[in-house]
């Protein structure tokens, strides 16, 4: 796959969003996220312009200071993000192989103290979040305006124990 005319080895999918199918690609030695966008119907999220959304959430949450990896490089004509790789298991694999997130959990909490007054939520589903060296990272760039339904302690934290 290309950004804007640089050719990048894909190496493997790393997952499928609502919003477009992420894969590990390196180029030159170095790791690097590709995310394609899709228009794959979503029965329960409505979008409008899926790349412009990303970016601006992108610009949204860095303001917050919220850890995430860093945006690269944009493809316009081909609906494509170029992000920095950040290596590691996905919390929800922690889970699943009953490791103590607890550590994680608080970090997860200190984002949402700067979410919240914010007015805002992620999508705090525990395969968007990485830790590397013992620092959590929200590995997608979604944003929404801020639900008591929808925040970490009413729906996220549920995910993220056994």
């Amino acid at each position: 796959m290309t950004v804007n005319g640089i050719e990048f080895n894909i190496v493997k999918l790393l997952g499928k969003g609502k919003g477009g199918y992420s894969y590990l690609a390196e180029r030159d030695g170095q790791k690097f996220v590709l995310k394609q966008i899709h228009h794959e119907p979503c029965d329960y999220y409505t979008f409008g312009d899926k790349l412009a959304s990303e970016l601006r959430d992108y610009e949204t949450l860095s303001r917050v200071g919220i850890n995430m990896p860093k945006l690269l490089d944009v493809d316009v004509e081909n609906e494509r993000i170029l992000k920095e790789f950040i290596d590691g298991e996905t919390i929800m694999s922690l889970v699943e192989r009953g490791v103590d997130c607890s550590e994680y959990i608080d970090q997860a909490r200190k984002m949402c103290a700067l979410l919240y007054p914010a007015g805002l939520n992620i999508d705090y589903y525990p395969t968007n979040f990485i830790p590397q060296d013992n620092v959590l990272y929200y590995i997608d760039y979604e944003c929404n305006v801020y639900s008591d339904e929808w925040n970490f302690e009413n729906w996220g934290i549920k995910y993220w124990q056994k």
